[in-house]
């Protein structure tokens, strides 16, 4: 990808629109680079309603081909851990906080990359107009990347890992991505601390 500088995303998002019509707009955006490379533009998708809101990093190569998010490994063990807990998939609004896939080719693979700071600011206008449309009670956080574009830069997973924490009209609960939990040494303590984290977004649900 070319080097150039990125515009921000907030020129291509309709003020005040509801999921639909920010969905349809997504499409065109060119607010960052990573457009050029990726097969399309991964929208949130779930009900407008949603009590629970889920942000991610970014679309991986599954989601960037079927243009869904949470469609690839790291989707399915979410799906686990949600009804392990009891919160249906169906239910929540899945988001990622970067909506095109980066990545690097390796030979035949494309390899994802982490978004910088620049990229993710870039499409925090969308990420906003989402919130601003589903109004959510609660936010959960999945990774580093996630965690601070919700809650801002200096915010660190590792410290407040499973609190519920407070910002602006909604409380929010930051855990590790699920990918993290696929490469960890020892997947099934990893996989056993996600679900706790989890717990406690089921406990706040519960609590209202």
């Amino acid at each position: 990808m070319a080097a150039g500088k990125a515009p921000g995303a907030a020129e291509f998002v309709p003020e005040g629109a509801d999921l639909d019509t920010l969905r349809a707009a997504s499409c065109g955006c060119h607010g960052c680079l990573l457009y050029r490379d990726a097969t399309q533009t991964v929208f949130g998708e779930g009900p407008a309603d949603a009590s629970v809101f889920v942000v991610g990093e970014q679309p991986g190569d599954r989601e960037d081909i079927e243009g869904h998010p949470f469609v690839g490994p790291a989707g399915r063990l979410l799906d686990k851990a949600l009804e392990e807990v009891g919160i249906a998939r169906d239910t929540v609004y899945l988001t990622n906080a970067v909506k095109h896939f980066k990545f690097e080719e390796r030979g035949k693979r494309r390899i994802h990359k982490t978004p910088g700071r620049t990229e993710v600011v870039a499409c925090t206008p969308w990420l906003t107009a989402e919130l601003d449309a589903v109004r959510p009670e609660l936010v959960v956080c999945l990774g580093a990347v996630a965690a601070k574009a919700v809650l801002g830069p200096s915010f660190k997973v590792s410290e407040e890992r499973g609190r519920v924490v407070f910002a602006d009209d909604y409380r929010v609960v930051a855990t590790v991505h699920p990918s993290s939990v696929l490469r960890a040494p020892d997947r099934t303590t990893a996989y056993k601390g996600f679900v706790e984290d989890l717990r406690t977004v089921r406990a706040a649900i519960d609590a209202g």
